[in-house]
């Protein structure tokens, strides 16, 4: 493999882990929203709400898969940039943040099979979980933008 080619594409790299990670904020967002249109279809009493409840159920939970396989390989994805470029990562509040939306995001997804069987502690737990990963993940998009300007900075 030519490196000169390497070379050339290591600075863009750069760019692609954030685009993603900005994209899945949005998409978090989204998830949020439709968890709360299956959480009120969910819980109430007319027939009508509840084809809604499998409507907004089944896309919950495809934006959830989306979210979960997008995030985890997003977020492999910036540390191996950063270790591509740099021969290092940097430890630090945004890497920690990453690695807290990820398990919060795993751990989330696997109160699934509990919350279809009724279990409520599994849906507070889901919820809670849920609430402190946007958090994190805003965080994590104020930290990134701060990287991305000195990265900017420096080219």
């Amino acid at each position: 493999m030519d490196m000169s080619i390497l070379e050339s594409v290591k600075p863009w790299l750069n760019f692609f882990h954030p685009l993603v990670m900005w994209v899945l904020l949005a998409l978090t967002i989204y998830a949020l929203y439709l968890g709360i249109k299956v959480r009120n279809s969910r819980t109430a009493k007319k027939t009508e709400k509840k084809k809604e409840f499998a409507k907004f159920k089944f896309k919950h939970h495809q934006v959830g898969s989306i979210l979960l396989a997008f995030m985890v390989v997003g977020s492999i994805g910036g540390m191996a940039v950063t270790y591509i470029n740099n021969g290092k990562l940097f430890f630090g509040p945004h890497l920690l943040a990453g690695l807290g939306m990820m398990g919060a995001i795993a751990i989330s997804a696997s109160l699934t099979p509990f919350m279809q069987k009724g279990q409520n502690w599994a849906r507070y737990s889901h919820i809670a979980l849920n609430v402190s990963l946007l958090g994190l993940f805003s965080w994590q998009a104020v930290t990134g933008v701060e990287i991305m300007l000195k990265i900017i900075s420096n080219m």
